[in-house]
């Protein structure tokens, strides 16, 4: 037998497996610390068309595709969290649409019983092509990178990247209908620190949400040493309430990731505070991450894990039980250290 008809085998096994299994077991996903994850951040690609310098190594090196999953394995993944209670799917990668066949993953798992959102991450590069159609296939808010509106310093964090052409996606997306739309931003001091105020008022002229990012630990980089460029999302937080004003908001959801929420002043703006170095969240933590190669990481700081490809590819109809017993793995919380780098993977490969 071919390797592609035992792998489309495998994939039929496991779809009739779920299909006659499945019950939704809404508390299954409960780890030693009785936190319920409800969100699942799936990467479909740990490739990308830029090279964030706190991101990626200037030189990476990519999976082969036979260590990354299919989309059809992808979505089975998405299911069979989905039947365990997970009521929020964001994709990622890498950058999720430079992955062939998004939009038709995005149409599969949109249409999951019980999944309450589906939300992409993105550079906004190619967003002029893919808003409308990933508006279309039921993916309903979208996540925005863009640490800085200048031209050549955006080409600089980015080594290569224009940044009109994600003002231009951020445009396509505006005009396509999303829920909502935020900006995300790592603030890095001396390099983009002095943009926080612009940033801000680009995202409220636009009716966008933003969130600051505090720079995480994640791989080996030479471009910056991360103890010396730390900016803590708090000085960030006195720079707009000084500027603008700020009110607490009531926004709320029992299934969103980190971020703090707070509004600015006499608008419809919000802005995010994800703070995993000066404010551990971990108490909160409701989410896993499965990577492109399916490694069910249970902690982005940590490297427990579960190998989803072996189980997909070889015992494919106890997926949802060792998905389960794997929660138990999960660790109380992480301990990063901008002079420890200890988690070798990039952020790039860990799926955002």
């Amino acid at each position: 037998m071919s390797s592609n008809a035992k792998s489309a085998e495998v994939q039929e096994s496991a779809a009739e497996n779920s299909e006659q299994e499945y019950k939704p077991l809404k508390s299954s996903l409960i780890d030693s610390f009785n936190r319920q994850v409800r969100y699942l951040r799936l990467s479909v690609t740990d490739r990308c068309n830029l090279r964030c310098t706190y991101c990626m190594a200037e030189d990476m090196t990519f999976l082969p595709k036979s260590r990354v999953l299919s989309l059809e394995e992808m979505a089975l993944v998405g299911r069979a969290f989905v039947e365990l209670g997970v009521e929020k799917i964001r994709l990622t990668g890498g950058e999720p649409l430079v992955r062939k066949g998004i939009v038709e993953l995005a149409e599969n798992l949109s249409q999951l019983n019980g999944l309450r959102e589906l939300v992409m991450t993105t550079n906004g590069v190619l967003l002029d092509k893919f808003a409308q159609p990933l508006n279309n296939a039921g993916v309903r808010r979208l996540n925005i990178s863009i640490d800085s509106l200048k031209a050549e310093r955006f080409r600089e964090l980015t080594r290569f990247g224009v940044v009109e052409d994600v003002f231009r996606g951020i445009d396509a997306a505006r005009q396509a209908g999303f829920q909502r739309i935020k900006l995300n931003a790592v603030v890095l001091k001396g390099i983009n620190d002095d943009e926080v105020l612009n940033l801000t008022r680009f995202a409220i002229d636009k009716g966008l949400d933003i969130s600051f990012i505090e720079e995480m630990p994640l791989g080996e980089i030479t471009s910056h040493e991360r103890a010396k460029t730390a900016v803590e999302n708090v000085s960030i937080r006195e720079q707009l309430d000084a500027e603008f004003g700020l009110e607490e908001s009531d926004f709320h959801d029992a299934a969103s990731g980190p971020s703090r929420y707070v509004k600015i002043s006499n608008s419809q703006t919000k802005v995010g505070f994800i703070s995993p170095m000066s404010n551990n969240f971990c108490a909160s933590c409701n989410r896993v991450r499965v990577t492109a190669e399916g490694k069910l990481l249970l902690c982005l700081g940590n490297e427990h894990s579960l190998d989803l490809r072996s189980i997909l590819r070889e015992r494919p109809g106890s997926l949802k039980d060792e998905i389960i017993q794997s929660m138990q793995r999960k660790p109380q919380k992480h301990e990063f250290d901008p002079n420890d780098i200890t988690i070798t993977r990039h952020m790039s490969a860990t799926g955002g």
